[in-house]
């Protein structure tokens, strides 16, 4: 094994520099050791200290190894068989997928088959060459059948190996341990195990970061190394990590002696040792490393950790024991975080894959773990805290801010500042869209006392009717479920056209049901032209003279400019005279023109949208806003949409209001090639409107919640976080149901009334503009009668495919 690495004296320091390093931290007061080491953290990691919801999978316990502290390793046992099966594997995976895991930590001994004829035998039966092939389909059966991230701890692995696992796993894992060589002499706590030369795992953990895998390693202390050991140990991993970047993270694990191990009598390192190795490594790997040390082998000591810099308690499990120690339980979830919060800290759930290295899966993964990392992440890298995604009829949750974690005084700062109508900075948006427990509380508070002192307690709403006339598109948006259904076509699902006798119907009968706006959009059909959209509009207005026209997006808008080949700034004209109300600020998805490359590579740009929105305003044809968010975006993204739209309307004042759109993903081709995440995280929807209301202040006053995505316990929530408009009633939703939402397609002005005085909040009917309706218009719209069936003049596959021929 060592003979297939190349000579590693170059990640080892001088005894020198040692010396050096250990005198600079000797000389250190320990109190001032810690405080340097939590002031490092807090640069690198703020307030956040993660850790990972896993189950511990023991695929084996024979290991060819004999440390003189382990109690998980034994010998073959009469009548058991040396590995879990596959289908009991899988039992502790879905038992941990239930609890609400994301890792699968499979820790089993290292190459047993060397050592144990057993352990080669039933590798025959079960048709594996190896212990590290059965490991492999081990993690791809829990990959595929649980959805859970494996991550691997096999002892020494040959770079072939690494390459075979690094397809089925997220992450892998060697403890360095020591780079003590007396360790392995006799009497000592590596005698007899050959995977435990130092040369061996700091060669493996070369060849990690050579194969781009992120790595956790670390070092255990209380085994007869001494400080100068330690020092000399976590200088090596430092270069390993300048040189290559992999390691995810580092422990600092103190032994336990056990019982019925060859070092039961030898007592372990003090708590204070460790305090001071756990700081020590905080001053030698700096503050971008997460450092973590187990907390249920300090068992009620565990909090005072944090004082010594760590960011991160490792894999913490509701449904399986720590194997390697069963005697420490892990604390349980509610303790670990409000011993968090007791520290000013706040606790979250992470991945066995770390942000940093999510937000490159391209380098760190392989192409084929993308799909379930995205679906298991948030915006930002960590894991979804929730099974919650927009459209679903599931109850959104958020936990109770722990009672003792103070607002962050950065945080303050920024949120005085914009209750003070001062534009924030992209940073500062940015740092508002990562606010998690106390601080996101206070976003949400500040956003709702803002909301209440611009717009009252009056809940505004439009009784209206969506109209959707085509459903055929010449563009390809990775997004758009619209023309694609359940059935067996679904790709395409059934193209339709709706004609002008059937757009005035409907326009008539929402006139006759109380409504004041008609909304009209559709696909991008390549056989319609300026003239098209002209036509549509006097249609409805011939169903409906009095009825508000709220249509065409601004591709729409750019579209039927650019067939008739005059500027958009004329077409918008000749739509104003001809009885436009106002646009519908769609399309805009993410004003990113990163994102859009993905997500709409054929739409218009981001200045582009911008020019065309900027070119209504001036027409005097007034806008709403919009953002399609939490699919393969970013805070910082979202950031620079939310400037965009404001910067514009400090320049037009012409947007009505801003409409946060939750990525709907069952449906959509993005995610089902997977390539999205799950929508946002419902933490993630209520920011966007509560970050909106302070980023647009005092320019944009009205935030708007999509009930139609959100559904009633989301809408309470938005509602109660900075937004103070829930939309419009639609009668025929068809977008975000042909994604998958599973919350209707009309909200009667009766049920609308309801929920908002649920909320304390008073109910009032709307135009577009945000005029009072009229009075008749508000008597008529209750107690509507029935809509009547839709005629969507469906046309046949071969006519659709024709027309978006055309547009190739």
């Amino acid at each position: 094994m060592v003979n297939e690495y190349r000579e590693m004296v170059e990640f080892f320091p001088e005894n020198d520099a040692v010396q050096h390093v250990l005198r600079e931290i000797d000389e250190l007061p320990i109190d001032d050791l810690m405080e340097r080491s939590c002031a490092l953290r807090t640069e690198g990691h703020g307030s956040l200290v993660s850790f990972s919801p896993k189950v511990f999978i023991p695929l084996t316990r024979l290991c060819r190894d004999v440390c003189g502290y382990c109690t998980f390793a034994h010998p073959p046992r009469q009548g058991e068989p040396a590995f879990l099966t596959i289908d009991e594997v899988l039992a502790i995976a879905r038992a941990g997928a239930a609890a609400g895991c994301t890792e699968a930590l499979f820790t089993l001994g290292e190459l047993p088959e060397q050592r144990y004829r057993v352990v080669r035998e039933e590798l025959d039966r079960l048709g594996y060459a190896s212990t590290i092939d059965y490991l492999a389909e081990a993690c791809r059966q829990v990959l595929a059948e649980t959805g859970l991230l494996p991550h691997v701890n096999p002892g020494i692995l040959s770079p072939d190996e690494m390459a075979k696992l690094r397809q089925v796993s997220v992450s892998q894992g060697i403890m360095l341990e020591s780079t003590s060589m007396r360790l392995l002499q006799k009497g000592g706590p590596h005698y007899g195990s050959v995977g435990k030369v130092p040369e061996t795992r700091v060669a493996m953990l070369a060849e990690a970061g050579r194969l781009a895998i992120p790595f956790t390693t670390g070092i255990l202390i209380g085994i007869g190394e001494t400080r100068e050991d330690r020092i000399e140990s976590l200088l090596v991993i430092k270069a390993l990590h300048e040189r290559f970047g992999h390691i995810q993270e580092v422990i600092v694990q103190n032994f336990q002696p056990k019982a019925g191990t060859r070092m039961a009598n030898v007592p372990g390192a003090s708590f204070d040792d460790l305090l001071w190795t756990a700081a020590a490594a905080r001053l030698i790997l700096g503050p971008a490393m997460s450092i973590q040390v187990p907390p249920n082998l300090s068992y009620e000591r565990f909090p005072e950790l944090l004082n010594a810099g760590i960011n991160d308690w490792g894999g913490v499990s509701p449904v399986t024991p720590d194997h390697v120690n069963p005697e420490a339980a892990w604390p349980a979830l509610d303790t670990l975080r409000d011993a968090t919060a007791h520290a000013g800290l706040t606790l979250l759930p992470r991945l066995p894959l770390y942000p940093r290295y999510l937000r490159d899966m391209t380098r760190w993964t392989d192409p084929a773990l993308s799909t379930p990392l995205l679906r298991a992440s948030d915006a930002e890298g960590w894991a979804r805290a929730d099974r919650w995604s927009p459209g679903l009829p599931c109850a959104p949750a958020m936990p109770a801010p722990a009672a003792l974690r103070n607002v962050d005084s950065g945080i303050e700062r920024l949120l005085a500042r914009a209750a003070s109508s001062v534009r924030l900075s992209h940073g500062d948006i940015a740092r508002l869209f990562s606010a998690r427990d106390g601080d996101f509380q206070a976003v949400v508070e500040t956003a709702d006392t803002l909301r209440a002192n611009t717009s009252g307690d009056i809940v505004r709403y439009v009784v209206n009717r969506n109209i959707n006339y085509t459903n055929i598109c010449a563009y390809r948006c990775t997004f758009c479920a619209f023309s694609k259904g359940k059935g067996a076509d679904h790709l395409r699902g059934k193209p339709y056209d709706v004609d002008h006798e059937e757009i005035a119907r409907r326009a008539a009968e929402a006139w006759e049901r109380g409504a004041t706006e008609v909304c009209m959009q559709g696909g991008i059909h390549p056989r319609y032209n300026g003239q098209t959209y002209l036509d549509l509009l006097a249609a409805a207005k011939s169903g409906a003279p009095g009825i508000h026209v709220h249509a065409f997006s601004p591709l729409e808008v750019s579209h039927g400019a650019a067939t008739l080949g005059i500027p958009v700034e004329r077409f918008l004209r000749m739509l104003r005279d001809a009885g436009l109300g106002s646009l519908p600020g769609t399309a805009a998805e993410i004003l990113d023109d990163d994102a859009r490359a993905i997500l709409c590579p054929d739409k218009l740009s981001a200045a582009e949208w911008l020019h065309v929105i900027a070119a209504a305003h001036d027409a005097g044809l007034r806008t709403t806003s919009t953002i399609m968010f939490g699919h393969i975006d970013t805070p910082q993204q979202w950031a620079t949409h939310l400037l965009s739209l404001r910067d514009l309307q400090e320049q037009t004042g012409g947007f009505t209001e801003f409409v946060p759109l939750p990525f709907v993903h069952m449906e959509a081709p993005l995610y089902f090639r997977g390539r999205a995440r799950k929508g946002p995280t419902f933490r993630e929807t209520v920011l966007m409107h509560a970050v909106a209301r302070l980023a647009l202040h005092p320019l944009i006053t009205n935030i708007q919640v999509s009930w139609v995505k959100l559904g009633p316990e989301g809408i309470k929530a938005c509602l109660a976080a900075g937004a103070n408009d829930l939309g419009g009633t639609l009668m025929n939703e068809s977008i975000s149901r042909a994604a998958g939402t599973e919350h209707g397609q009309e909200f009667a002005p009766e049920a609308m009334d309801d929920i908002i005085r649920t909320c304390g909040r008073t109910p009032m009917q709307r135009t577009p503009l945000y005029n009072a309706a009229a009075p008749d218009r508000v008597a008529v719209s209750y107690g509507a009668p029935p809509l009547q069936p839709m005629i969507v003049g469906e046309i046949n596959t071969r006519a659709a495919a024709s027309a978006a021929a055309l547009s190739t």
